[in-house]
């Protein structure tokens, strides 16, 4: 999987502005293979389209994938033609390769792509973006498993989409309901910090960046789409399923290891000045409880088929020690990575550590029973034996989440200050206690002034479009730059938001 370093943390989403001169709102990629026939009345179409009912300034990009017969032609042709339309020419195939190329590359704040078939209604184009111009989610994607999508296709695709979508769900957790279908936005500033953790560049691009996202909590937006399925496809099922399976082992692989850096990703809850960290309320304490209890399960039965077989070949006590040390490890491996959301390698070994402290705990625990069970029982029952363990494994199980929770694995985000989620929000200089006056000095010829009017409200960031980039930008002047991240500051006690009437 790609680690490399991105963007960094999101910011606050924002309502796009009304309009921008020079820079379309909306860039919808068309990413096409041969398409020669298809291109020019799908182009033709959805230009119209456009132009006869979206409200903001948009551009149709034509991204080539390595076709070998006019197809270049035809979109170049379009590109002359038409304004707002532009062709672009990549030498390897790949539609995940593609869309990352333009998507990286187009300068417009909502990014969107289709198939050239056109099967989906055009009408759903509007919906599927207005959330992401709005501000109001992250990603939308088209759908045509939801309930009031109506759908003509056979019954072979029908059956392969749905098992795919299945096998999602049961495998990666997946709560989106179509990972496949050709009609897909993204917001730019999403896209700069998610594209390059997606490694696959084909199919499987849209299935994984979608999980990826998901688990890093941002919000995708579903819109029931109307859809006619194409029978000249030329997609190849077979082929395409087993890479689909192996993207699935791939991804889920990483995100079991915690290879993969998905804080970068991490979203402010809102873009209120309310809408901040509170203190000393506890977090995912029924989530993590969940967690823990499905992982001391599986990890219980795990140790009970480990002391069985070691207790083929040795006594009890030397059983159950090795038994438990190698299902503690196992048990904080997973407990780390699934119960209290720690992702990467740092401080693993810290935390394995701890853990052996709290095995050590068990350990006392559960040889204590069975020391007890052969000072009452000379030579207990091997049953008998399975009980006691399992009885004080369970003491053992509540011990050990609350020294996790508590010891291994703080929520420590208690200990920062709290930080506005918002750039947009008026700030006010804070009121300082008077200071003895000084000796004035000669006063300058005043320079003449506009009349009086009522006071403004300082802002940190000047109202203008975030489109505007220059090379000389200052990485910290928020005002001209073309991805409208914004700086957060510190929310002092003393600070209102004037928006707020209660």
């Amino acid at each position: 999987m790609r680690t490399e370093p991105s963007p960094g943390t999101l910011p606050a989403r924002e309502h796009l502005p009304a309009g921008n001169a020079g820079t379309p709102v909306l860039d919808v990629v068309i990413p096409v293979y041969n398409e020669e026939k298809d291109l020019q009345p799908c182009v033709l179409r959805l230009h119209e389209h456009l132009s006869r009912t979206f409200p903001y300034a948009f551009r149709i990009t034509v991204a080539d994938n390595a076709s070998t017969d006019t197809t270049p032609l035809v979109a170049a042709r379009l590109a002359e033609q038409l304004p707002g339309v532009r062709s672009y020419r990549l030498e390897q195939k790949g539609r995940g390769r593609a869309l990352r190329t333009v998507w990286s590359a187009s300068d417009a704040p909502v990014l969107a792509y289709m198939d050239v078939d056109l099967s989906t209604d055009l009408n759903a184009l509007l919906p599927l973006v207005a959330p992401l111009i709005s501000g109001h989610s992250d990603l939308a994607i088209g759908s045509r498993l939801a309930r009031s999508s109506r759908v003509v296709r056979g019954a072979k695709r029908e059956f392969i989409s749905r098992s795919y979508n299945l096998i999602l769900r049961g495998s990666l957790q997946a709560r989106f309901s179509d990972a496949q279908c050709g009609f897909k936005a993204i917001r730019r500033d999403v896209a700069q910090v998610l594209l390059p953790l997606v490694e696959d560049t084909g199919w499987f691009f849209d299935t994984e960046m979608l999980v990826l996202a998901e688990r890093a909590g941002l919000r995708i937006h579903e819109v029931p789409v109307d859809w006619v399925d194409d029978p000249d496809s030329t997609v190849h099922i077979v082929r395409t399923a087993t890479d689909d399976l192996k993207g699935v082992w791939r991804v889920g692989r990483a995100l079991a290891t915690g290879s993969l850096a998905l804080d970068r990703l991490a979203r402010p809850f809102g873009d209120d000045p309310r809408d901040r960290e509170i203190s000393g309320v506890p977090k995912g304490l029924a989530r993590q409880l969940i967690g823990f209890g499905v992982v001391g399960v599986l990890s219980t039965l795990f140790y009970l088929v480990l002391y069985s077989g070691f207790r083929t070949f040795s006594g009890a006590q030397v059983a159950n020690a090795l038994a438990l040390l190698v299902s503690a490890v196992a048990n904080t491996a997973a407990n780390r990575r699934l119960t209290f959301g720690v992702r990467g390698r740092g401080g693993a070994v810290r935390h394995q550590a701890q853990g052996l402290v709290v095995f050590g705990i068990g350990l006392a625990l559960t040889s204590g029973s069975l020391a007890a069970l052969n000072a009452a029982t000379t030579e207990p029952a091997h049953s008998t034996e399975l009980a006691v363990l399992i009885v004080a494994n369970l003491a053992a199980t509540v011990l050990r989440f609350l020294l996790f929770r508590a010891w291994v694995f703080p929520d420590r985000h208690d200990e920062s200050p709290s930080t506005v989620v918002a750039s947009h929000i008026p700030t006010f200089p804070p009121t300082a206690p008077a200071a003895p006056a000084a000796p004035a000095a000669p006063a300058a010829p005043a320079a003449p002034t506009a009349p009086a009017g009522p006071a403004s409200p300082v802002y940190a960031t000047a109202p203008r479009s975030p489109y505007g980039q220059g090379a000389d930008d200052d990485p910290y002047d928020h005002t001209n730059r073309g991805d409208a991240t914004m700086r957060m500051r510190p929310v002092r006690p003393d600070h209102h938001d004037p928006r707020d009437a209660r």
